[in-house]
């Protein structure tokens, strides 16, 4: 009889198949796992051992083995617990599938799942790309925890069978008690809520119009100014104001935070554009990922959503540097003496920063208290190329009390995720086959396609690059940019005065 059940190692996004395979040996009584297990594969015995006892089976006492194939692929979690169950139930002749559930029943499912000592079936991470894997794999279905049963259910190609314990299944293989798969599940569709509205930000309109600009296409944006002009309450609202994501995109997302261990409980799937920000304080590993056990970090966390970095100077200058590769192709790769590892980090870069280290240089009302030389050495410590990858470069001043008590309301973040989502639906349709959907991901060889201009606008584009000095990709960039403000506006084409818009966003040191 085979001994042979069907699981999956996760290598960064994806899912490898993993065969378990289980020996008996009469002799003298011992329990091995092997194939690079770690450390939490190999506890995996004493909840097996004490799993199968307290669901009514015997554990054979003899030499047990069990083998994940392959044995080169590191195995890490403990999804493997039901797998290797059902291996030494095989192998000790105590589980036989029932004629009903055809041939080859083990080799057309995957199994996962954490075991309890008393034989019940905890949730794991990774689900949903076990699930995408089975699909892909012409599988018939997976046996699932039944917490992650809704998970797993989002794809619809595969029977999606929620396991509540070990009991439960090997009744099932039997033909004593049925467990009935999962129904598919379907994710109605929500009214937005914006968690902070642009309506109830007084004043800053230069500000609005740039995060606007940003949303529409996908462009990084860099805000100074002194602490308490809004620029935090801005990058959240920047965050609500990004068109819903198709549900590719929150496949994409969902798998990211099942890997991670971050999906939240009873939510199948993400649906609300992710918004990370984290402290200066973070390290390069947090930042874009690494670790021993390579995971994804905040920048692949923000996939398809915001990364906010408030005080961006304040990182160390290594971290920031190692964000060069993935703001300009939307993806991270992770090296490692065993191999690579690439995930995906398309975000919208959201970053503030004071203008001096006292945070009140240019301010009308309190003057600064910096050195020059301070000022200097901290405008430094953002460098040229990770300042060449924002396209936005904007001023937030203080805001004076007659704009803070004024009783007009802004335009509120409904209206404005209106025109982003008409200015995107006109990207969607220019970019149609291909495989980027935003301006900001134009590559250069589809720019004098798609960005192209006439000879009057051309003289002023010369004029802007011998004057600001742009590099080749401050130029495109600005081409780009342009592209987006004249799509938010309905123009086939880019004008002088989209142009100049655009320009007047780049930093004054250029």
């Amino acid at each position: 009889m085979s001994t042979k059940i069907l699981s999956v190692a996760l290598v960064g996004l994806e899912a490898a198949q993993v065969e378990v395979e289980a020996g008996i040996t009469p002799s003298l009584t011992a329990f091995t796992i092997v194939g690079l297990p770690d450390t939490a594969v190999q506890e995996a015995r004493e909840r097996v051992r004490l799993a199968i006892r307290n669901s009514g089976l015997e554990f054979p006492p003899m030499k047990i083995t069990v083998n994940l194939a392959p044995a080169d692929l590191k195995k890490e979690g403990p999804g493997y617990d039901l797998p290797v169950a059902l291996a030494v139930l095989l192998a000790s002749e105590q589980l036989k599938p029932a004629a009903g559930l055809g041939p080859n029943f083990f080799g057309r499912f995957l199994f996962l799942g954490e075991l309890a000592l008393d034989g019940r079936l905890r949730p794991v991470s990774g689900i949903l790309p076990a699930a995408l894997f089975a699909a892909r794999s012409k599988m018939e279905g997976i046996f699932v925890p039944e917490q992650n049963a809704a998970e797993a259910a989002l794809i619809k190609e595969i029977k999606v069978y929620p396991v509540r314990d070990l009991r439960g299944l090997i009744e099932h293989i039997r033909a004593m008690e049925e467990i009935v798969p999962a129904p598919p599940t379907d994710i109605a569709p929500t009214a937005h809520e914006f968690e902070v509205d642009m309506a109830y930000i007084a004043g800053q309109d230069h500000a609005k119009r740039a995060l606007t600009i940003a949303a529409a296409g996908h462009h990084n944006v860099l805000m100074s100014g002194p602490p308490g002009s809004g620029k935090t309450l801005l990058a959240r609202a920047a965050a609500g104001i990004l068109p819903p994501m198709s549900f590719s995109e929150m496949i994409d997302v969902t798998r990211i935070y099942s890997i991670a261990g971050l999906l939240p409980p009873g939510t199948p799937l993400i649906t609300k554009r992710p918004y990370r920000a984290p402290h200066h304080s973070a390290s390069s590993a947090a930042l874009i990922g690494g670790g021993s056990q390579v995971k994804p970090g905040e920048i692949t966390l923000a996939h398809r959503g915001v990364l906010f970095l408030d005080e961006i100077v304040e990182f160390h200058r290594d971290v920031l540097e190692s964000l060069r590769e993935p703001l300009e192709t939307g993806a991270i790769t992770i090296s490692r003496a065993s191999g690579s590892l690439r995930f995906p980090a398309k975000v919208m870069l959201v970053a503030a920063r004071n203008p001096c280290p006292c945070g009140y240089f240019g301010d009308r009302e309190k003057p600064c208290t910096c050195m020059p030389g301070q000022i200097a050495k901290y405008s430094k410590k953002l460098s040229g190329p990770i300042s060449d990858r924002i396209d936005l470069h904007i001023e937030v001043p203080r805001l004076k009390f007659d704009k803070l008590t004024e009783e007009r309301v802004a335009t509120p973040s409904s209206e404005i995720r209106a025109q982003i989502e008409t200015a995107r639906e006109i990207q969607r349709e220019r970019f149609a086959g291909r495989n980027y959907g935003t301006n900001a991901e134009m590559p250069v060889q589809d720019i004098k396609t798609f960005c192209a201009v006439d000879a009057s606008t051309q003289d002023i584009l010369r004029n802007a690059v011998d004057r600001l000095h742009l590099s080749a990709r401050a130029y495109h960039r600005v081409l780009k940019l342009s592209r987006t403000i004249a799509d938010l506006v309905g123009a086939p084409s880019i004008a002088q005065g989209h142009v100049a818009e655009a320009l007047q966003y780049r930093p004054r040191n250029d």
